[in-house]
Order: structure tokens, then C-alpha cells, then sequence
């Protein structure tokens, strides 16, 4: 074991970090290097959204690139569809209207462990309205040999509905579904100074260790700060992210999307909360063995990183592409307006089933947890009538 290494080992134990396995820890090392390499190679500093990027998805060595265990009890976090397939069913409700008024495909991005389109595909067969292909995009080698895995393992039977795309089609139409996918987007993290804004970026320290420096904000970003301190009135010394890439992405469905509707679920808040003055910090976390922590240096590539979502630049960048506003609301409201009480009660009362799944569900609903702060934005093209999912308590107005 190298002198690098034990000395990031001894950093791990003084910290309240789970200490990694030392190949986790060269692993991580590899990749420090060969950023801190991109670092120097540009001069000596790096967008934090370059960062991002390489840390979560730089080929064979980013977070989402590399082979270890993400989702569930031995990951470092866990999703929705990772919880109850209950999660699964609800949305099938409004997976099957979408089909109904556009057509009958599915492309969900970032499919995770396969959990959830296993769990969509079930219940869609059992609806009798089977999607005729089941499109799945995901960047990770290792994450889609999972999701082939998963799916095989549980519907091997509708296997051969299940394709896997290396980028997004030049025309779709039918439903796309994203779950926890544009929190995990590179992200630009800017602040307001009082001599102008700054976009805080990436640079070595004298131990070759990564860390802050600033630099004036320019071009797209800048306006794009300049806009959102104008609408929210930020104080100096204000401190956020702003996603270009999650605008880039929503703005490039109004090009491909003929008619149908994304259903896109993240955690995060429309402007006006995102860049509230209680946030002056932002929304930064990282995630490793279930602990959460605001430092992104820890661990490059064995850690998750992610930045809440600003709805209203979602919808913004969609409506100016061309698309709709069909919906927004809490994940909460969205999931009981999908009636997922309804296929709680289906289970058998007392059994170990369902006590695991009212946990599960409160989970998902309650305000504290993840109903609240998890949202649900339906944008589309050419779907007239109303979406079930957002029946009662659409907040579209707060965007």
C-alpha cells in the first residue's frame, strides 16, 4: 500500500466517513490524478460543472462508470422503486394514459438498477396495455448489465420488449420517464459577490489535493446568473448552482419529442425556493454508504454528487423549445393522485408484505420524508386531456 493511499486512509478514519476498502481507495486515487492532470492541462482550473462531469461519469473510473454497488442497502443511497414496488405501479397509472393519447413506448433515463422498469412492465401487463418497446439510455456499462440482469431475472418473458440506446433518439414519441436523473447533471456553481459574480471552480493546493478558487462568471452562465439574481434578488455573498446541462437537455426534447410527455421526478424547487435566501450556500451533497455530506473532494468517484433541481428552468428551457406544462406537484400529491392507497389496501392486512409497504409509502408521501421535497413536472407535446397524476394540488402556478 502506497504512502497516498495510507495517508487518505488515516484522512477517512479521522472523519465520520465509512473507511473504503484500499482498491475502492486506489480506485479513487486513479481518478484524482487523472483530473488534477485535466487541471493542470487547462491552465490550472476547472469549472466545477467539468468537475461533476468527470467525477460521476468519466469512462471507467466515474461514479456512474465504474462497477460499484450504488442503490439499495449496500449502496450509498435508495431510490423510490428501490423502496416498494408500489412506487412502480402508481406511475403505471400515468405511464398508460400517456401511451393511450400518444403511443405505446417507453424511454426511461437512467433506469438505475432496473428496478423500476421491471415494476413498470409488470404493471402495464397487468393493465393490458403492454408498452410495444421499452427503450432504457444509460451511460454506465455496469449499471446496464445490472438492469439486464433485473429484468431478465423478474420478467423474462417481456425481455425482448427492452432495448438499451447509447444516446437520445432524433425522434420519439410515448412517455419518458426520469427518476432521479437531473439532480445527478454537471452542475456551474456561481456566487454573487459584490464586486460581480463568480463562478467557483476547481484547482490544486501545493499537496496536489483539489480545491475552491474563483473566477469571473462569463457567457451563458453569467446571464443566466444575472437573471436569476434579478428575479430573487440575491444579497452579496449568495452561493448556488445553476445547471446548463439540465436547461441543454430540456430544451433538446423539444426538438425530438413528436407527441407524449416526460414525467420527470427529482428532488428540488422552483425558482423562487431554490435561490431563497436560507439556501445562501446552495444545495451540494454528496452521498457515500448512506452518510450525506457537502464536500465533493471526498472520494472522487466513489461517491455520489449531486445539486437539487430548479423546476422553473426546466419548464422554462422546455417552453421555449416548443413543449407544455402538463403538470407539477409534490411526489406526494402525485402518487396519491395515482392511487397507490388503493394498491396498499390490495395487500393483505397484517401480513409481512404489507407492513414493509406502509412503510415504505409513508416514506414516499409524507411531507418529512420524501413527499414533499421530491417533485413530479410533466411537460409534452400534443396531450389535450388532463393528466391523472395532477388532478388535485397541481402547483404548476408556483413556477
Amino acid at each position: 500500500m502506497g504512502f497516498a493511499v495510507k495517508s487518505a486512509l488515516f484522512e477517512l478514519a479521522m472523519s465520520n466517513l465509512p473507511v473504503p476498502p484500499p482498491e475502492a481507495l486506489t480506485h479513487s486515487l486513479r481518478l484524482q490524478e487523472a483530473i488534477a492532470q485535466d487541471v493542470m492541462a487547462a491552465g490550472g482550473w476547472m469549472s466545477f460543472a467539468r468537475f461533476m462531469e468527470q467525477v460521476l461519469y468519466r469512462p471507467g473510473l466515474g461514479y456512474y462508470t465504474a462497477g460499484a454497488r450504488k442503490f439499495g442497502a449496500a449502496g450509498d443511497f435508495v431510490t423510490a422503486p428501490e423502496m416498494t414496488a408500489l412506487f412502480g405501479q402508481a406511475l403505471s397509472r400515468q405511464v398508460a394514459q400517456v401511451m393511450a393519447a400518444s403511443a405505446p413506448v417507453v424511454l426511461e433515463v437512467g433506469a438505475g438498477s432496473g428496478r423500476l422498469a421491471t415494476d413498470l412492465l409488470l404493471a402495464l401487463e397487468a393493465m393490458g396495455c403492454l408498452p410495444e418497446r421499452y427503450f432504457i439510455l444509460d451511460l454506465s456499462a455496469d449499471l446496464r448489465e445490472r438492469q439486464q440482469q433485473t429484468i431478465a431475472a423478474a420478467v423474462p418473458h417481456l425481455l425482448g420488449r427492452v432495448s438499451w440506446l447509447d444516446h437520445l433518439p432524433d425522434a420519439f414519441s410515448g412517455v419518458v420517464v426520469a427518476n432521479e436523473l437531473l439532480d445527478a447533471m454537471p452542475a456551474h456553481i456561481v456566487a454573487w459577490r459584490a464586486e460581480g459574480i463568480v463562478e467557483r471552480g476547481v484547482e490544486l493546493d501545493d499537496a496536489g489535493g483539489f480545491t475552491w478558487n474563483e473566477r469571473p462568471a462569463t457567457g451563458a452562465l453569467l446571464l443566466a446568473a444575472q437573471e436569476i439574481g434579478r428575479q430573487c434578488q440575491l444579497p452579496p455573498g449568495f452561493e448556488s448552482e445553476i445547471s446548463l446541462a439540465v436547461r441543454a437537455w430540456s430544451a433538446e426534447w423539444g426538438r425530438i419529442l413528436g407527441k407524449g410527455a416526460l414525467l420527470l421526478i427529482d428532488y428540488g424547487f422552483p425558482r423562487r425556493e431554490f435561490y431563497h435566501q436560507q439556501r445562501g450556500r446552495g444545495t451540494l451533497m454528496c452521498h457515500y454508504r448512506h452518510h450525506a455530506h457537502p464536500d465533493p473532494f471526498y472520494l472522487p468517484g466513489l461517491q455520489d454528487v449531486t445539486v437539487h433541481v430548479d423546476f422553473t428552468a426546466v419548464i422554462a428551457a422546455a417552453h421555449g423549445a416548443g413543449l407544455d406544462l402538463l403538470g407539477y406537484t409534490s411526489q406526494g400529491q402525485f402518487l396519491l393522485n395515482c392511487g397507490i392507497l388503493d394498491l396498499l389496501a390490495s395487500i393483505p392486512n397484517g401480513t409481512p408484505e404489507y407492513i414493509r409497504a406502509t412503510g415504505a409509502v409513508n416514506t414516499l408521501l409524507m411531507p418529512h420524508e420524501m413527499g414533499e421535497l421530491f417533485k413530479v413536472i410533466a411537460i409534452g407535446r400534443g396531450i389535450d386531456d388532463p393528466l391523472c397524476g395532477f388532478t388535485s394540488g397541481d402547483q404548476g402556478w408556483r413556477l
